[in-house]
Formats: C-alpha cells, structure tokens, sequence
C-alpha cells in the first residue's frame, strides 16, 4: 500500500519586521524597515505507512506544530511537496478534512459554553454523519472513554484531563483515517496522561487509526510510538525505531522520594552504587539520577524501600531537551570523527 503520509523537502519559512532598539532605532524601522526571514521547516522529509504511529519531537521552535498545519491544510509551505490520504492538504482541505482529525493540546475544538454532548451533535452535523451510524458511534466513544457522566456539563466547568478526552472523542466521531496530536497530554496529571494515552494505544492498535504525535514527555513518546523522527531547525537529525531511541538516549531515569521523616541521619542507602547519581537530600526530599546501564532501577528501588520510610515515589524520563541534546551532541561529534579517522 502507498504510505498514508508523504514528505519530500517541504519547508515553510516566516518572514518578520526587525525593530530597533531606542527612539532613533524605532523611527528607523519605520522609515527603513527591515525584515528577517525565519526557516521553521527545512527540507524535511517523512513517511507514514497505514496504521503507523510515529512521533515527531524536538525543541521548541523546532518545526512541529508548523508541519502538522501544514499537513493537515492549515498552512501553506513555501517549498516542498506533501500528501496525505493521497491528498495536498493546502489544495484539497475539505476533502481531507473528512479523513483525518486534529487535536492541539492548547486548543480547544468543543464550544466552550456548551455541554460536550451538545458540541458532539453539532459535529456530527458538519460531518454529516448519518443519524443511526452517529449514535452507535458516539455511544461506543462514550463508553471507551468513560463520558457518561460529563455529557451534561458546560466544557468550562470540566477538569483539563476530562476536556481532553471530550477533545479526542469528538475527533473521532466521523471515523477518520489518522489522527494529529499536538502537544496532547500538556498539562494533564499523571493519571490522566495514562488515561489518554491507553485511550489512543486502543484505537491504533483495535481500529487501525495512524497517528502522528508531537510532544516533549518522553512518556507520551514510549507508550505511543514505534518509531520516533528528531527535528531541530526545521530539519530532521534522527528518524528511527522507539526502541532505539530507548536503548541509545533514555538509559537515565530520574527517582524523587518523598520521606515520612528528614533525611538528617538517616542517609541514602544507594549513594555508593555505580551509575547513581545523588542529586538531593534534604528535609523530606531526595532525588537520584540513574543510569539503567550501570544500575537496574529495581534494584535501586527495592534498596530504597528496604532503607528509608518512603510516602511517595516517582519514577521520570529525562526532559526532552536533555535528550534532544544528547543527540545532537552525538550528530556534531560523528562527523568530527569520521574526518579524523579518514585523515589518519
């Protein structure tokens, strides 16, 4: 089958007015205004295949949430070429606006005064979905994502972790082809980030739903994803599986312990081990860095339990930006080595 989605060097550059500094340099950018232009994508290049799930992460500024506009026809690119479903998004937006669905973490698509149920039959309008095919598939949305009880309620008045699965359930009320995440679980509490990403691992792996996720929690990254493309300036430096991008960049967890006493005297027991990193101790708190390379988290965890009365525990990634940068350390040393190995 051809793939869902298809990139070849798009780019899409911003252009903005540059202005001075002081009185002099603010009547100047008036009378001579100057202009910057600004690549926020550059000659990337990508591809989906049907029921794919693949994330695209960087930095901020990087390029993402341009891409996903100009992939579902929000935006025009300033060079390069796309199709999705088949389709140029910036030509053909209406017909593929009825395959595909968009959700933006930061953006709400549910009318804000109303109850979500009522946004749902307002949908369902637009979409012109047939009324007996509407109602089997809101009431399976309904129960899948457990919205029974929110239906009634003004959008206003929900919780952020109750409006996005309201969010993501409207997005599917038509049954489209590949869903856009932007940004889907910023915000959320820990609970409803798993929520939503059980939710969306369902409807990928049950109806054969493409998605194409940004985000900065690795968590989203892992539990989401099989394969993984790293974009920085606009340009992608890393496109591979998930399981590589585990195995090469997310070795380092980060342990934070909460005490039901000061840690004072008490010490922590694990300070001594190889590949653990004491980050803090102090008062009720302690935090450690491990490298799952040198130190089996489990081991390090059941040591912690066994030595210090622990009331809460949290177990994270690295942030985004720190492994982006690791990347990106390793892409500037590799050519730096290779020159080095051919001049020798």
């Amino acid at each position: 089958m051809p793939p869902i989605v298809q990139v070849t060097n798009l780019s899409k550059t911003f252009t903005r007015r540059v202005r001075g500094s002081g009185l002099r340099g603010l009547l100047r950018s008036y009378t001579h205004p100057e202009v910057q232009t600004v690549a926020a994508v550059h000659n990337l290049n990508l591809s989906m295949e049907p029921g794919d799930s693949l994330a695209l992460i960087g930095p901020n500024g990087a390029g993402k949430s341009t891409t996903i506009k100009m992939l579902t026809g929000i935006m025009h690119p300033s060079g390069g070429q796309a199709t999705v479903l088949g389709l140029v998004p910036w030509h053909q937006r209406t017909e593929l606006t009825m395959n595909i669905a968009t959700v933006f973490g930061q953006r709400s698509q549910l009318w804000y005064h109303l109850p979500a149920g009522e946004t749902f039959d307002l949908l369902a309008r637009i979409y012109e979905l047939p009324a007996a095919e509407y109602r089997v598939r809101r009431a399976d949305l309904v129960q899948r994502f457990e919205l029974e009880p929110l239906l009634s309620t003004a959008v206003r008045k929900l919780s952020l972790g109750q409006r996005m699965r309201c969010e993501i359930a409207a997005s599917l009320l038509h049954r489209p082809r590949i869903l856009f995440l932007d940004e889907p679980t910023i915000g959320l509490d820990v609970i409803a980030k798993q929520q939503i990403r059980t939710l969306i691992r369902e409807l990928n792996q049950q109806e054969g739903v493409s998605v194409l996720l940004t985000s900065h929690d690795a968590g989203d990254i892992e539990h989401l994803c099989k394969r993984v493309i790293v974009i920085n300036h606009g340009t992608a430096m890393f496109d591979d599986r998930v399981s590589t991008l585990r195995r090469r960049y997310l070795r380092r967890k980060v342990v934070s312990l909460r005490l039901k006493e000061e840690v004072g005297e008490l010490g922590v027991p694990v300070t001594g081990l190889p590949g653990v990193e004491l980050v803090k101790a102090k008062g009720f708190g302690v935090k450690l860095e491990i490298d799952t390379d040198q130190q089996p988290i489990e081991h390090v965890i059941a040591l912690l339990m066994a030595g210090l009365p622990i009331a809460d525990i949290t177990i994270e990634d690295p942030p985004m930006e720190e492994i982006i940068a690791a990347m990106y350390r390793d892409q500037t040393q590799a050519p730096a080595q290779a020159t080095l190995t051919e001049a020798v």
